[in-house]
């Protein structure tokens, strides 16, 4: 009996010290992906709380390095090179460090990220880039810190750092036009007819030489005359409708119309007949 109750005793004291208690993070990990043109971004942090305190110029001082977050470093990832204030930076991850001031803040991109909040020994030959931002005031506290991406287009977006009752904007801006225009000119050499399909609306949509889109979405068009398609017969009218030529807008969209009818696409049905409507067609 005494054997048992020891092998028993041994046992729980043996559980005891290998099992862990599992409890909720202080400042719990966070992970957002965002595409920006063509260009992937990531930002890794952990995300601490007021928790009653005072932040900037009381539990971040003023003046001085913050890690801009909590635990291992704020981490930012671009896919591809981009722009910042001017300054093209190479693509990677990168620290965000940040400087709090009660006017303006500056914006750090420091390129070792491998440290646990503020470097040992801060290494100036590894600042990327360094901007001086104005933080904005907001109506209400933000409980937790937050980063976000904000004003998203095809060629830049901003990082918004939030915390306290500031709002801090990083913008950054992405080549999306030069790598889609790189594209366009490679493909251009012997385009499909979705090459020329693509390309136009990509020329539609980023505002460029509108008659440069009209030639490439008229030859898509022709290129795939024998089994026609309503989705490229809307870009013709949109394009054709942007550069004046209503007469024409309106022809492809009637043709739009019926095919779009015919495949049961009620979407393009709809989007065909408004058009055609505001250019008086209908």
């Amino acid at each position: 009996m005494k054997k048992i109750m020891l092998t028993f005793f041994v046992a729980t004291i043996t559980f005891a010290l290998n099992a862990q208690i599992e409890t909720p993070a202080p400042s719990p990990f966070q992970k957002t992906e965002q595409k920006v043109g063509l260009t992937d971004v990531t930002v890794e942090y952990s995300r601490p709380s007021m928790k009653g305190r005072k932040i900037f110029g009381g539990l971040e001082d003023y003046g001085k390095v913050w890690r801009t977050g909590a635990n291992e470093n704020t981490k930012l990832t671009f896919s591809t090179d981009f722009m910042v204030d001017g300054n093209m930076v190479k693509k990677g991850t990168y620290a965000l460090y940040t400087i709090p001031g009660k006017n303006t803040w500056d914006i750090v991109l420091y390129s070792d990220a491998t440290n646990w909040g503020n470097p040992a020994k801060w290494d100036e030959s590894k600042v990327a880039v360094k901007v001086r931002v104005t933080p904005i005031e907001m109506p209400m506290d933000i409980e937790t810190f937050t980063i976000t991406f904000d004003d998203l287009t095809n060629n830049s977006a901003v990082l918004g750092i939030m915390w306290e009752n500031v709002y801090i904007p990083f913008k950054f801006e992405v080549p999306t036009d030069k790598m889609v225009s790189n594209s366009i000119s490679k493909i251009m050499s012997g385009p499909s007819a979705n090459d020329m399909y693509g390309a136009a609306v990509y020329y539609l949509q980023a505002d460029k030489d509108i008659n440069q889109a009209q030639e490439w979405i008229d030859k898509a068009v022709e290129m795939t005359s024998a089994k026609p398609r309503f989705w490229y017969l809307r870009q013709q009218s949109l394009i054709h409708a942007k550069a004046g030529k209503t007469k024409s807008a309106i022809a492809a969209a009637k043709k739009s119309l019926k095919y779009a009818k015919e495949a049961g696409n009620m979407g393009y049905v709809k989007m065909n007949k408004t058009s055609l409507k505001e250019w008086g067609a209908i």
